[in-house]
């Protein structure tokens, strides 16, 4: 039976968002998008207090921290599910003392310092991964050789680290990566794509995709990131049908109604 994924909403309180260029980096306007996606169909607001694109400045903690500070207060006051993208610990201390539900981790929490604390709390886990492994996203090529086998070596060892350090499996959620994390080439993201069954089947966990407005899709159709919404839609609803079990988007709101649809569908069937 077809399960509706989790949808997330992008928020990137941020100068330098590929998808959005700034729109939402003042805090006021942050919150009221925020609870614009809430309204609109996402379960859960993804917050991002820093780029990740491969023209992105790094961002101390101390900035990412002070970035997040007012909209995780009020979101919180709203009773809206947070998660926090960030790979910094001190950030990641600073969200899950603020109440957030998840921490979405571009390096798929290499820092093992960290470990005791992640442990300690109660929060899902999205481990994600990149064939970058440490920094931003950049345009390297991908690995020689299978990128889905690439993918499982790389989630088999950091599964095994994080229980290790008496983090429960079941915390986690998988994101296997899309775009320049997997390559600059469109032909890699879309193989992991088509091969999500395997990466479920392999270990038994959620999987998060998020290819919203991202580089291999624009290449594909030749679209701006702010035209992409139409090839971003049919990217997440053929992940939805293939087994991911969140979907990250910047637009919720077709991606509620196309997967209301293709459940009535298959009700049916």
């Amino acid at each position: 039976m077809f399960q509706r994924p989790f949808i997330l909403g992008i928020v990137n309180i941020t100068p330098d968002s590929f998808s959005d260029g700034g729109k939402y980096f003042a805090a006021d306007a942050a919150i009221a998008h925020a609870r614009k996606l809430a309204a609109e169909g996402a379960d859960v607001i993804d917050l991002g207090p820093a780029s990740s694109n491969p023209d992105a400045a790094p961002v101390p903690p101390e900035e990412e921290i002070r970035r997040l500070g007012p909209v995780l207060e009020a979101l919180a006051a709203d009773g809206i599910a947070v998660s926090v993208d960030s790979f910094r610990p001190e950030t990641q201390a600073h969200a899950l003392a603020h109440g957030a539900q998840y921490l979405n981790d571009i390096h798929g929490f290499d820092t093992p310092h960290f470990y005791p604390a992640l442990a300690a709390s109660e929060a899902r886990l999205i481990l994600m991964h990149s064939i970058q492994e440490r920094g931003n996203a950049d345009r390297r090529a991908a690995p020689e050789g299978d990128i889905v086998g690439h993918i499982c070596r790389f989630f088999e060892a950091r599964i095994g680290r994080l229980e290790k350090a008496g983090i429960a499996r079941d915390r986690l959620v998988l994101d296997p990566g899309m775009g320049f994390f997997l390559g600059p080439t469109p032909e890699t993201s879309f193989e992991v794509l088509a091969r999500l069954d395997e990466i479920k089947s392999r270990f038994g966990l959620p999987l998060l995709v998020s290819v919203s407005r991202k580089s291999f899709l624009r290449a594909l159709t030749g679209r701006a990131p702010g035209e992409a919404g139409a090839a971003s839609l049919a990217a997440e609803l053929l992940a939805a049908i293939g087994g991911a079990d969140y979907i990250r988007t910047h637009e919720p709101r077709p991606l509620a109604d196309a997967l209301a649809v293709y459940t009535a569908l298959k009700a049916r069937q």
